[in-house]
């Protein structure tokens, strides 16, 4: 009792502070987190009562082929998308790097698509762009070249979406310049003195220092990725249409969950993802030890 009396009193203050948080962890992530896990092992349509099935969920969902799909367009959305967003984002960084002038200006205007990335009004300008009679196909029109409904086709939706994601691309490239900012200026100089052109500066100097900032953008986009929602939801109507081209996992997971009302095969899928997300974010943290390198 004394010594539960005295921690209290040497970290009462800080606890009280952290209660807002505290209350927040529990009430809005542990617990839904514990009732989702429960829920994934049972059949539940939200208007009765959860009944205990054990597996059955994480069974079907491997028999399941719209399952397999939606996986496949995720996974292509994420490991095409993310190293595309990224080589574009560290592009424009590079560029901004070279102290051109406005260089705020343009870093503010670059970084603008981030904020709205992932709104509804976002999505529906995308659709309008990329529709039959969109701004894209007006411009090659002008060049005589006939476009298409990009996003009513299978073959090219995905790809729109892809675009969208590389369009996003000023979260990232704000931290690679502030990563390029921390780079030495005398490295480059020296580098110059014994003959280093620009390329080899940049893949023996820059790339290497500024690993650590790569490796934390890709970490945090593919998470990102992973969770993508609302351009397929809008883009689509909601179908992940045409033929389930853009249905994306989570997309999938919503239809389950809200349309079908099979909330606890929702909550299996849910729970495979992030299953899925943890296990690629560690793949990328196992092998960081090979490519990251950290200045002493």
């Amino acid at each position: 009792m004394q010594t539960w009396k005295r921690m209290w009193a040497r970290n009462g203050v800080g606890y009280l502070f952290l209660a807002p948080w505290l209350l927040g962890l529990f009430t809005l992530s542990a617990i839904p987190m514990g009732a989702s896990l429960y829920l994934s092992f049972t059949e539940y349509d939200m208007f009765t009562s959860p009944e205990w099935s054990g597996l059955d969920n994480y069974v079907s969902m491997f028999g399941d082929d719209k399952w397999r799909n939606s996986l496949q367009v995720t996974l292509t959305y994420v490991f095409l998308g993310v190293p595309l967003q990224l080589l574009f984002a560290l592009f424009i960084a590079l560029l901004l790097n070279r102290g051109i002038r406005g260089v705020r200006i343009y870093r503010a205007i670059y970084y603008v698509p981030s904020l709205f990335g992932g709104s509804v009004a976002i999505a529906l300008l995308w659709r309008q762009l990329f529709g039959r009679e969109g701004l894209v196909n007006t411009m090659l029109g002008a060049i005589g070249i006939e476009g298409k409904n990009w996003i009513a086709s299978p073959d090219t939706a995905i790809y729109t979406l892809i675009i969208l994601l590389i369009w996003q691309f000023g979260a990232p490239m704000v931290i690679f310049l502030a990563g390029l900012k921390q780079v030495p200026t005398e490295l480059y100089e020296a580098s110059t003195i014994d003959g280093a052109g620009k390329w080899r500066q940049f893949r023996s100097i820059t790339l290497p220092l500024i690993t650590p900032v790569l490796f934390f953008n890709l970490v945090m986009q593919i998470i990102s990725a992973f969770q993508a929602f609302t351009p397929a939801y809008i883009i689509s109507g909601g179908s992940g249409g045409p033929l389930d081209s853009t249905l994306f996992y989570t997309l999938y997971l919503y239809q389950k969950g809200f349309t079908h009302f099979q909330m606890g095969y929702a909550s299996a899928l849910a729970w495979f993802l992030l299953v899925a997300i943890a296990f690629f974010t560690a793949l990328i943290f196992a092998t960081s030890k090979k490519w990251v390198y950290y200045q002493e």
